[in-house]
């Protein structure tokens, strides 16, 4: 008897986050608390997140978890608003951050908190502006515009170098991918039988005569591999 692959089992309570020990949304104050500042008044660590959290304490009341830049240390004063200043930590609207500014946690609509650029050590930079559009390089290298009005964070996220320190034992993996929900360990599929996998069987660990470029359209215990690629084989010098 076979198995339902990873890929048909990404919907399984085995892929969700436990959320239980969030601290719950972290994104920008909404649009009707314009021109405030606040004071750091902790730096604490989220489960299933790389990057370090502020807790922030505002002049109009609210303490509100935020994401961090690197350099800013607990006491440190934020503002966020139009007519915050140029300076790491504070959120700004698009339209008032010079050209060349790193930049994170930016806004895809004005109000939404932030949705992009969150990752620890990550950064995106404004290249160019004009009166209707921001267009702002990705960390990926694409180039995206933006409405003026959204708001971003200046400086590069804090956490930048979690990765380089070695895991050095299994266990510690472990407790890494299941606070992110990640499926670890991963079998390869050459490894498994052929009931398991589609590449699975054969003498040998080997993918077979189908090779490993499917459709599209594959159903989804047949769309593992390379898939839709736009070319395979190798590549004429």
């Amino acid at each position: 008897m076979g198995k339902r692959i990873r890929v048909q089992r990404k919907n399984s309570p085995t892929f969700k986050a436990n959320t239980h020990r969030r601290k719950g949304k972290i994104a920008h104050l909404s649009l009707n608390d314009q021109n405030v500042t606040g004071k750091i008044i902790d730096l604490v660590h989220e489960s299933g997140r790389g990057a370090p959290l502020a807790l922030i304490n505002f002049d109009n009341g609210k303490k509100v978890y935020m994401l961090i830049p690197e350099g800013v240390f607990i006491g440190q004063k934020i503002e966020i608003g139009e007519k915050a200043a140029i300076k790491e930590g504070n959120t700004l609207p698009l339209k008032n951050i010079p050209e060349g500014t790193p930049v994170f946690n930016i806004e895809l609509k004005p109000g939404d908190g932030g949705k992009l650029v969150r990752a620890g050590g990550t950064y995106a930079t404004i290249i160019s502006r004009s009166s209707t559009k921001i267009m702002i390089r990705l960390p990926s290298g694409k180039l995206k515009s933006f409405i003026p009005t959204c708001r971003a964070t200046i400086g590069i996220v804090a956490g930048g170098g979690k990765p380089e320190k070695p895991i050095v034992k299994a266990g510690k993996k472990f407790h890494m991918t299941k606070a992110k929900r990640k499926k670890w360990p991963i079998t390869r599929g050459v490894a498994m039988n052929t009931v398991d996998h589609p590449h699975g069987g054969g003498g040998h660990q080997h993918i077979g005569k189908k090779g490993s470029t499917v459709s599209r359209n594959a159903p989804p215990g047949r769309k593992v591999g390379l898939i839709a690629a736009r070319r395979s084989g190798r590549k004429k010098k």
